[in-house]
């Protein structure tokens, strides 16, 4: 197969596997999802589901997430990983969206990457399931995958991010950023295949008779 006849068939398989793509982290607005993203840095989205509810019941918006201090954000955060960090973040933007944007999450890939604790992947997820903005954002499990199905080179997650965005329509990205992280944590992990033991693994190269080492994110 070439590579665009990879893609292909991913497109088509992943279409089947996941029809309904929900964002995973829970969330009722832009500004809720961006503290939820920005969280789930080092962090499952399970764990952060699990402490969102408290943090938001203390604040769920910028203005008064802007008057807690961060050592009270930082106590209902303290089980995800580097939460004084993302405690002085969160404290920061929230001030920031405040004084700068109304109190509104702007709808811009610049002005959100400008967000204190903020990077590329964090806007881009909250752009496209926030406001609805094609995206393609590349998380660990993307970037694995995208090397073992032979996709992208893996010298690093600005090149896997590229060129899935080459191969893939531009409607379809969104989807299948999700799609793809369903498939990575369901059945191509980082253990549990090495690029000859899943079923999409196993369609694209059957011939594959080596273990693929991939590049880390």
């Amino acid at each position: 197969m070439t590579r665009a006849e990879r893609a292909e068939f991913v497109h088509r398989r992943l279409a089947r596997l996941y029809p309904d793509t929900p964002p995973p982290l829970d969330h009722k607005d832009p500004f809720t999802l961006l503290v939820a993203v920005l969280l789930s840095a080092q962090c499952t989205d399970a764990r952060v589901n699990k402490v969102t509810p408290a943090l938001f019941a203390l604040a769920d918006t910028p203005h008064c997430m802007r008057d807690i201090s961060v050592d009270d954000i930082s106590f209902a955060i303290r089980s995800c990983g580097l939460a004084p960090q993302k405690a002085k973040a969160i404290s920061a933007l929230s001030r920031i969206l405040v004084e700068d944007y109304g109190g509104e999450v702007p709808a811009s890939l610049e002005a959100l990457e400008a967000l204190p604790g903020v990077g590329h992947k964090t806007a881009s997820v909250v752009l496209s399931q926030a406001f609805g903005v094609p995206a393609f954002p590349v998380d660990t499990h993307i970037h694995r995958l995208a090397q073992r199905w032979g996709l992208a080179s893996g010298k690093n997650v600005v090149d896997t991010e590229k060129s899935l965005k080459a191969l893939f329509p531009r409607e379809r990205w969104s989807q299948l950023h999700l799609q793809i992280i369903f498939y990575g944590r369901e059945f191509c992990t980082a253990r549990g295949c090495d690029g000859r033991v899943c079923e999409i693994c196993r369609a694209l190269f059957p011939r594959r008779r080596s273990a693929v080492t991939t590049k880390k994110a």
